[in-house]
């Protein structure tokens, strides 16, 4: 029985050509009007959206929600079972910083983190800052962090209660509970505070959503007296700001997706104007960390794709006087890097495996950190203390919970803090991760990490859930996820395909899979899929492709290009409409794209690369496969118009399939829903499509 038996019509957008010619090639869109004109008036107040754009997209709702009616109950069994796997009322292992050691807690029910801290040595916890309660009479609500000041009296904290990303700034009177007056509107969403705790320091948003200046806001004066600190002027490069651990340096990081420029300042100082260490050149990467009365620069300078670290003094940092400490070696890709009095750490990844490495400062001696399993996730977490032997580390793999460890880097000795509850139960006996190789087109070995119940027959009978993303160097860990169980414990194997695009086997493997080399992308994840139908391990009607943002771009293109390969594909937030976007320069992040997709606007052979591949540019009279699509309404990150465009020409061109389903979040942006709960009711949904597509929706886990 089909999965989809009977229907309403689908909503048909009507049709508003616009014309646009570049580099002397014409091109035509007909659907160029669900981009809504004040885009940027929308995004930080939603009901202003054009009544004609929201009806159709409140109509595309509706078709869907009727598709997907049958599924109620399925998606309420999901939810329970995903909502089962999580503690509730759980904390993190609070971390030291001075006199006291800071975490994040849920209560029972609660849909935001609260954030506390308690004494160092023992006693009773704080809240600082309540999320739920916060929260309250929002239908979103997001904390973008927070940041103590020196002396641990005051806290600044953000939220965003549109989805847009425009973040207000409050500051919090630790020993009140109070908020101050000040209030810093449209910002990126984090400060850092001056040494003294006067003040601090923070980006501004522009009307383009673009972080194009950093200012300092004085405690107790009004925002628009803020002092700027410094002004981007090239719309091409994102901006942050930061500090560092010894409360010494105020560090302005400047970067695109391949080039970097860091300005420091005195954070004893905040009136002082920051330098530059090494100007931008294209192509050069570079990132600071303090050492006391050194800075360790991890860098790709000089050749070393696969990065390398140096060191300069903090009298001299500027580039001519790097010297260098830990030497490049080809494959070996140094992802981060931390110092501490004694140690040098960094994590690395080598044949699509972490490792985390220590080396001691004075004798240069150094030890790894790894595990054995065939496939496992290792996260490298941030200190807030310096002159520490103790390091903090997170392991976990397809099959093992989340483990958080302290280890003593001059001792070796690892202690075991915590490993993640799953309350509903988990054995990881049940549970077999592999890893398995598929053949690209063009020779190269793609990794593909599999998890799927030790009963479940492979005999090709099984459904898939394969995920993708492959872009901006963005690598998917083998890591624990209590979501996916639910597809699992039905009988699908659950797979992700490491593909190019990502840095998972070094830089070279996110090179080929980018700008000319683009397509290697799809053909990578496309040749995943033909490897496990080759090994048994499920049908090509049975696959069921996910991808969201760049990884929804991947999900477009393999439409496209294998539509007969896929039974059903999940697109979230998906960035179809590729070359539309990249030649709208006055899209939040366009500019600073360029160097990733290539520019259409000033180079015609960019132009036609983008087109070759673009998704909605290429939608075809074909067959497609049954296509559910996600958008959020404020998302400034991949706008709702993009899937909006793309659901409606696909209908038009496809010679059959389907459906193609579309739905919009109207109160979230890129992320979805903010609460842990509502995000999880998302997944349900996604999950639901999944069973009812592949027609295990009656089965029980």
């Amino acid at each position: 029985m089909p999965a989809f038996p009977s229907l309403p019509a689908a909503p048909k957008a009507m049709k508003k050509t616009v014309s646009d010619t570049r580099h002397g090639i014409d091109r035509s869109d007909d659907y160029a009007w669900l981009r809504t004109a004040n885009w940027q008036e929308m995004f930080k107040s939603p009901s202003t959206l054009e009544p004609e754009i929201r009806s159709h997209l409140e109509a595309e709702n509706a078709y869907q929600a009727a598709a997907m009616a049958d599924t109620a109950e399925l998606r309420d069994v999901l939810f329970a079972e995903m909502k089962g796997r999580i503690k509730e009322d759980d904390a993190s292992v609070p971390a030291p910083d001075g006199p006291y050691a800071y975490g994040t807690s849920f209560i029972l029910g609660g849909e935001q983190p609260r954030f506390f801290r308690q004494p160092r040595e023992g006693g009773d916890r704080t809240v600082l800052l309540d999320g739920d309660a916060e929260a309250t009479g929002k239908s979103y609500f997001r904390i973008s962090g927070t940041d103590r000041s020196p002396d641990h009296d005051r806290m600044i904290w953000g939220f965003d209660d549109k989805g847009s990303e425009f973040f207000t700034l409050r500051v919090r009177d630790l020993a009140s509970g109070d908020d101050l007056d000040d209030r810093v509107e449209n910002t990126g969403g984090g400060g850092t505070w001056a040494a003294d705790g006067s003040g601090f320091f923070y980006t501004r948003l522009d009307d383009n959503h673009r972080p194009s200046k950093v200012c300092f806001h004085e405690i107790g004066t009004p925002a628009s007296a803020d002092r700027l600190v410094y002004e981007e002027a090239d719309t091409g490069f994102f901006m942050g700001v930061g500090g560092s651990r010894l409360d010494d340096f105020i560090f302005i990081d400047i970067h695109d997706h391949e080039t970097s420029e860091l300005r420091l300042l005195p954070a004893t100082d905040p009136k002082a104007e920051p330098f530059v260490v090494a100007r931008r050149e294209t192509g050069i990467e570079y990132d600071f960390t303090e050492g006391g009365d050194v800075f360790y620069v991890l860098t790709n300078a000089d050749g070393a794709k696969d990065f390398k670290i140096m060191q300069a003094t903090v009298d001299a940092p500027q580039k001519e006087n790097w010297r260098e400490v830990v030497a490049h070696r080809p494959g070996r890709l140094i992802l981060s890097h931390m110092a501490f009095k004694d140690f040098i750490v960094w994590l690395e990844r080598e044949n699509s495996l972490p490792r985390i490495v220590v080396r001691d400062r004075k004798s240069g001696a150094e030890h790894a950190i790894a595990f054995d399993e065939e496939a496992y996730s290792l996260g490298l977490q941030g200190s807030l203390e310096y002159d520490t032997e103790v390091i903090r580390f997170s392991y976990s793999s397809m099959t093992t919970p989340s483990q958080q460890f302290d280890y003593n880097m001059l001792t070796r000795e690892r202690t075991l803090l915590k490993t993640q509850e799953v309350p509903s139960g988990h054995d990881p006996a049940d549970y077999v991760t592999r890893r398995i190789a598929a053949r690209a087109a063009d020779g190269e070995s793609i990794p593909v990490t599999l998890l799927y119940h030790r009963s479940t027959p492979l005999d090709g009978t099984a459904p898939c859930l394969l995920y993708g993303y492959g872009s901006y160097g963005i690598t998917i860990p083998a890591s624990f996820n209590t979501n996916c169980l639910s597809l699992v414990d039905r009988g699908f194997v659950y797979a992700i395909a490491h593909i190019r695009g990502g840095k998972d086997n070094g830089f070279a493997w996110y090179e080929a899979g980018r700008r000319e080399h683009k397509l290697n992308t799809f053909t990578d994840f496309i040749a995943a899929a033909d490897t496990l139908v080759e090994q048994g391990f499920t049908a090509h009607e049975r696959i069921v492709a996910q991808g969201g943002s760049a990884g929804g771009m991947l999900m477009g293109g393999i439409a496209n290009m294998a539509p007969e390969k896929f039974g059903a594909i999940i697109a979230a937030v998906p960035f179809v409409d590729v070359l539309n976007t990249m030649l709208d320069d006055t899209l939040p992040l366009t500019p600073p794209e360029w160097p990733e997709w290539g520019n259409p606007i000033a180079s015609k052979a960019d132009y036609q690369m983008i087109a070759s591949y673009s998704p909605y540019d290429n939608v075809a009279a074909q067959a497609y496969p049954a296509i559910f699509a996600l958008a959020g309404l404020t998302d400034p990150r991949v706008t709702y118009w993009e899937p909006a465009k793309w659901v409606s020409r696909l209908r038009e061109k496809m010679t059959g399939g389907g459906p193609v389903l579309f739905k919009t979040n109207m109160d979230a942006g890129h992320a979805g829903a903010s609460g842990r709960f509502q995000r999880l009711e998302e997944i349900a949904y996604e999950y639901a499509f999944a069973l009812k597509v592949t027609g295990r929706a009656d089965t029980q886990s």
